[in-house]
């Protein structure tokens, strides 16, 4: 696959700006907890938009890289993830993504990637869709089995050459045999400096350039054609669920607010209110993995 087109797109903007401003999402709503409504409104819907986040990782053990996991060694994290860091040392950027890489083939999908697998099965029989709109990176959605799949900021199981712009799954443990052992989070680890010549390789034919991780660093703009994906999906929605995310970084945060501007309902499933929950229809705080297998579990209106 070729480089996608990263250019910024008038989708992105309006997600950020106009809606935020005028119409029903500027008016705040008291959101319900009643599960037994919601449970009724998700057995008629039809399409149904799920927006994930950190804390749906979080329940399979991945860290979320905030608060105090938010140091890798002596950096923050978000000063590793961006393509500066990488041009000016990217031996040291892979070693915290290969770190974060091990750590994730480690984990197994919790109880709510689980519930979202098992939830697009079942509707696809009936006719009704799933699409999940992860923001997370991590990969556990599609190995739960979950099919309809955009992921906005990229995968941690992919990689893209900075010359040729090849695109491909990569799974390898480690990723290349210098990495192996590497990237030791502890504060005291010195970097392992590894040549440039011996950091991951495309092996497209007569290529050979720089792998970094496909994922959208900081500072870096959202695939054009996964936005233009989400634009669709957010437009056609007739329920939407938010889960296990902070609602904090844009455009994905105004995916929900933008949802509930067309009067879809839509859901929060969080531990703690987000500023974004006025918006909400519905608001159900507690572990993911214990709110929502249980909204989306089978509706006594189901018929196969």
């Amino acid at each position: 696959m070729l480089l996608r087109n990263r250019a910024v797109v008038a989708l992105g903007l309006r997600m950020c700006s106009s809606h935020v401003t005028k119409g029903p999402l500027a008016d705040a709503v008291k959101h319900s907890s009643d599960m037994s409504e919601f449970r009724e409104v998700f057995s008629k819907a039809k399409h149904i938009a799920i927006i994930t986040g950190a804390g749906v990782s979080a329940e399979s053990g991945v860290p979320t890289f905030r608060g105090k996991n938010e140091k890798w060694r002596k950096w923050l994290s978000q000063d590793l993830a961006t393509p500066e860091a990488f041009s000016r040392d990217p031996s040291r950027v892979w070693e915290f993504y290969h770190y974060r890489r091990e750590l994730v083939m480690n984990k197994k999908p919790s109880a709510v990637h689980l519930a979202l697998a098992e939830c697009e099965v079942r509707l696809k029989k009936q006719g009704r869709s799933v699409v999940i709109i992860t923001q997370c990176i991590d990969d556990l959605h599609r190995q739960a089995g979950s099919k309809h799949v955009l992921n906005v900021h990229g995968s941690l199981m992919e990689t893209r050459c900075m010359s040729c712009g090849h695109v491909s799954v990569n799974k390898r443990s480690p990723i290349c045999a210098p990495l192996k052992n590497k990237g030791d989070p502890g504060p005291d680890v010195p970097d392992a400096q590894i040549p440039v010549d011996k950091l991951p390789r495309c092996e497209e034919r007569e290529c050979n350039g720089l792998l970094r991780p496909n994922v959208v660093f900081f500072g870096e703009t959202l695939d054009s054609h996964i936005l233009t994906k989400v634009e669709k999906e957010i437009e056609t929605c007739d329920l939407c669920l938010v889960v296990g995310t902070s609602s904090i970084v844009y455009p994905a945060a105004m995916f929900g607010p933008r949802i509930a501007s067309r009067g879809v309902p839509v859901a929060e499933f969080n531990i703690h209110t987000t500023p974004k929950s006025e918006y909400f229809m519905y608001h159900f705080q507690g572990p993911c993995g214990t709110t929502l297998p249980q909204a989306l579990a089978q509706h006594e209106s189901e018929v196969f």
